[in-house]
């Protein structure tokens, strides 16, 4: 079983910075890919961005490429969103998620929702305009 907890959320004016931080338990940390998803009041969970189990892989939701870094350090079981050059629509429940997959490569990563088995309580980040 692994534990998924989420920090760093707040309110911020637009153009502002925030990191997010997800921390698990338990040793299948390294095993597991990660991935940060969103939700918007009304609206479905979308996905933000993913990495790979080594880290040398990610994948980014096109509507935050260039201001969004995904990225983890295997040795604190703990995952990170930065997210730069905030707007109002970034407004949502974050969610990290991780998914054990030790037999796939160590670049894999996966934007599907359906394919994670663990999921944190989420984190609000509002953005004000």
């Amino acid at each position: 079983q692994v534990q998924l907890v989420e920090s760093g959320g707040g309110l911020v004016q637009a153009g502002e910075s925030l990191r997010l931080s997800c921390e698990a338990s338990g040793r299948t940390f390294s095993r597991s890919i990660m991935g940060w998803f969103r939700q918007a009041p009304g609206k479905e969970r979308e996905f933000v961005a993913t990495i790979s189990k080594s880290g040398s892989n990610t994948n980014y939701v096109d509507s935050v490429k260039g201001r969004f870094t995904i990225s983890r350090d295997n040795a604190k079981n703990t995952a990170y969103l930065q997210m730069n050059s905030l707007k109002p629509e970034d407004t949502a429940v974050y969610y990290c998620a991780a998914d054990e997959l030790p037999y796939r490569s160590d670049t894999y990563t996966s934007r599907y929702s359906y394919e994670y088995d663990y999921w944190g309580q989420g984190t609000q980040v509002t953005v004000s305009s």
